[in-house]
């Protein structure tokens, strides 16, 4: 069938690209981090529902200083049964910030290009590396508006008749580069965050204050993040907060 219609018109064809062999294993180094962090988050609650079964709690520290504080004003039993779960939380988080360093070294020194990205607030440099990667070439998006849907964060539609339902995101494309999206949302629309067009959108569509009005707009967001770390990496312009 698709030779068929390769014969009639190959402009009906979207060939998949495939990632470069050198992309690909920089985007191990990222995800190598992401599994780093996400074995140590479940240590963490391990170790704090252990010792909430004995009776005693946890301050809440971040993930990176949890190892120092979870062995203060415990008994010396309890010290020793949790000491090798905390030994591996230390080690755990001084691998992660070794990867970091190395992360942002890379997207400094290899992919210069991720600064345009890393002028908008609440974009660091893993964010930005991973967009560049997945993506490698920006002009493959004759409209930057098409990276919403590359990257799953578009509704999908069904449209029968008179009717056209909008349904929740396609979720296709990369899923880590989603999240990636969506905790960057969520940094733009936090408490006290630097004004802009973009964090001023997100409010309006959460107004209302509804749990499903909140995260809509932390989508609706990261939809036009996207679009415009696209933008910004095509163009190599400057990030406007209040573009004209």
């Amino acid at each position: 069938m698709l030779a068929r219609i390769g014969r009639m018109d190959r402009a009906l064809l979207y060939p998949v690209r495939h990632g470069s062999e050198e992309a690909q294993q920089d985007l191990l180094r990222i995800k190598l981090r992401d599994s780093l962090v996400r074995a140590r988050v479940a240590l963490i609650n391990s170790v704090r529902f252990s010792l909430k079964s004995l009776g005693y709690g946890v301050s809440n520290p971040s993930s990176e200083r949890f190892h120092k504080v979870a062995m203060e004003s415990l008994p010396e039993a309890v010290r020793e049964m949790i000491a090798p779960s905390v030994q591996a939380l230390a080690e755990l988080s001084a691998r992660i910030a070794v990867l970091e360093r190395e992360i942002s070294l890379l997207a400094r020194t290899k992919y210069p290009q991720t600064l345009w990205l890393q002028q908008v607030p609440g974009v660091g440099a893993i964010t930005a590396l991973y967009f560049v990667l997945k993506i490698e070439d920006p002009k493959r998006f004759k409209n930057v508006r098409a990276v919403g849907a590359y990257t799953g964060l578009c509704p999908r539609r069904d449209q029968s008749g008179e009717s056209d339902l909008q349904l929740r995101i396609s979720k296709r494309g990369d899923a880590y580069l989603r999240r990636l999206l969506v905790s960057a949302a969520q940094y733009i629309l936090g408490p006290f965050r630097p004004h802009s067009a973009l964090r001023e959108y997100g409010l309006r569509l959460a107004a209302d204050g509804t749990t499903r009005a909140k995260k809509r707009a932390v989508v609706a967001v990261a939809r036009k993040l996207c679009v415009l770390l696209l933008s910004l990496w095509k163009n190599q312009t400057p990030y406007q907060p209040y573009p004209a």
